[in-house]
């Protein structure tokens, strides 16, 4: 599923509580797994959605010494002139181009699909959703970052996601992913993609973390984009 470690753990999965007709697919950050988030989006859950929750492949990490740990890809460094990990963040988005195909095989299309994540979670949810060839039904991106962003047009974006709506959220005090990177990468994502449709969400106080307001937001985007079909 992740990569080259074909071991990582199934994702941790909140089922529809009926039918599922839509999903969540939400990537945890540096060094976490997918159980907290799980357990997050189980307290604000819609009734017809499948909340999926995939834990990452351990790999050494160099911002961190090379320690072991779970991580989509590796990070060099947290500024934005950082050198960037191209082939794993390249391979990362691939991996979680085959989750989506499951879920379309399972029965959801991808446009019923939303694609989110928190940190490096959320970068990569960013960057797959950008350069995919599958038309999502949004992106949450919590606390996070736009990888390669030199490799993107200047001007708009061609594909399927030209117009997907995106949440994009940030804590003011945030020490890890400062709030200037979530404001350089929504004034980024105003320029590929439709502006209109690119909300920019921050929070008084919240550091590198998540917060109640915050994900009540959350639960808003996915009942106005993942609304019931029945």
């Amino acid at each position: 599923m992740c990569g080259n470690n074909m071991s990582a753990p199934l994702p941790a999965i909140v089922p529809a509580a009926r039918k599922a007709t839509a999903a969540v697919i939400f990537l945890h950050g540096l060094g976490d797994t997918g159980h907290g988030w799980a357990e997050a989006f189980a307290g604000i859950r819609s009734p017809h959605v499948k909340y999926i929750c995939p834990h990452a492949p351990v790999m050494p990490v160099s911002l961190n010494m090379n320690m072991a740990m779970p991580s989509w890809f590796d990070i060099i460094g947290l500024s934005p002139d950082a050198q960037e990990d191209e082939a794993g963040i390249k391979q990362a988005a691939e991996n979680v181009k085959v989750l989506i195909d499951q879920e379309v095989k399972n029965g959801i299309p991808s446009n019923r699909i939303i694609l989110g994540g928190f940190s490096q979670g959320g970068a990569l949810s960013l960057y797959t959703a950008l350069t995919t060839h599958q038309k999502l039904a949004g992106v949450i991106a919590l606390s996070c970052w736009l990888p390669l962003r030199t490799s993107f047009p200047q001007g708009a974006l061609s594909g399927v996601n030209k117009d997907i709506p995106i949440l994009q959220c940030h804590g003011d005090c945030d020490p890890l992913v400062p709030l200037m990177f979530g404001s350089l990468t929504v004034e980024k994502l105003k320029r590929l993609i439709n502006p209109a449709n690119v909300t920019f969400k921050t929070y008084s106080g919240m550091m590198h973390s998540s917060c109640i307001e915050e994900m009540m937001d959350v639960k808003q985007f996915v009942d106005k984009y993942l609304p019931p079909v029945d």
